[in-house]
């Protein structure tokens, strides 16, 4: 047991993933354990991958790239991770500006240390440029765009299918986190917006390192980019795997309710069902998920199509069923 809880680093940081992604109980170390141990996996997996796909270009070193490629089915996923780095570009620019020490009319703190991009506040022609770094998109070599020497030049008003797909699951995410916190109060929105920047690799990159496998799986240092990616996707598989996992237990809670609880019979054995009073509280939440939810999220998130595995019936060709990335 021992080795596991050292196997097993980042138990606090899952625990405030979970409770940004809607799991109000406290988990058990299981529970965290065994997510801890997918995502562990998922990103092994992905860097084994971008191993393979930069060995057939003749490199050893992994770029953002082949990073990107991994996801690149996901456009939803591929047009937030886009996003990310770019406002994480903003930002550098930003704070490369304030260190040099620029115009004072051009940029500047605000009296309450707020502002657009870490605290710093863009007046002037900076504007232009901020406006520029925010459009500016992430090439990608993969993408018929990148087969041309010349760019189409792209319209204020157009918006592509991509990013529209993206601000439609975006808004869901929205709504759904307005639900979790709209009964909140002021001390508890305060902790669930701590708990939002809760991350695997944010001052963590030696651990981090260890724990990913690097030097093993891929050889070289990381770059500072690829570890920022490698953070925002294991905080959207900790999300996706939470999610799954709450609405298995949601289904498994209002099936014993309806059914009648496993621990309620009468004394003949046969289960009898609770009557619920007006004011009684919600049966959802009362406890948190387990491992079993999680294992059965695990599982949904790795199905593939029924086409795919029916191409292979009658052939003596092996069925290798490869990690499926979430």
């Amino acid at each position: 047991m021992g080795d596991s809880n050292k196997q097993h680093k980042y138990r606090q940081e899952i625990q405030q993933m979970m409770y940004v992604s809607g799991e109000t109980g406290e988990p058990s170390v299981e529970t965290t354990a065994m997510i801890e141990e997918i995502v562990r996996q998922q990103v092994i997996e992905i860097l084994r991958q971008c191993t393979e796909l930069a060995a057939r270009r003749g490199s050893r070193v992994i770029t953002i790239n082949d990073l990107i490629f991994q996801i690149r089915d996901d456009a939803p996923k591929v047009s937030r991770l886009r996003t990310f780095l770019s406002w994480k570009d903003v930002r550098k620019s930003a704070k490369d500006s304030d260190e040099k020490g620029g115009d004072a009319g051009d940029i500047g703190v605000g009296d309450d240390g707020g502002g657009g991009a870490g605290g710093v506040m863009v007046q002037g022609p900076v504007d232009e440029t901020v406006k520029k770094n925010k459009k500016a998109k992430v090439k990608l070599p993969w993408e018929p765009s990148s087969f041309y020497n010349q760019e189409v030049p792209e319209r204020d008003d157009e918006e592509d299918e991509e990013e529209e797909e993206m601000n439609f699951i975006t808004l869901q995410r929205l709504r759904k986190a307005d639900e979790r916190t709209k009964a909140m109060t002021r001390e508890e929105y305060v902790t669930w917006s701590e708990y939002r920047q809760a991350s695997f690799t944010y001052r963590k990159g030696k651990r981090f390192r260890e724990w990913a496998g690097f030097g093993i799986v891929t050889d070289g240092k990381p770059s500072d980019d690829i570890v920022d990616i490698l953070g925002f996707l294991t905080f959207e598989m900790v999300q996706t795997l939470t999610e799954e996992a709450l609405k298995i237990k949601e289904q498994e809670d209002l099936w014993k309710e309806r059914s009648g609880g496993g621990e309620n019979s009468d004394s003949g054995g046969k289960k009898r069902k609770l009557a619920q009073g007006l004011f009684d509280p919600p049966s959802e939440g009362k406890t948190p998920v387990e491992p079993r939810h999680v294992q059965e999220g695990f599982r949904r998130l790795q199905t593939r199509p029924t086409k795919s595995r029916a191409m292979l019936n009658f052939t003596r060709l092996q069925q290798r069923t490869a990690l499926k990335l979430f």
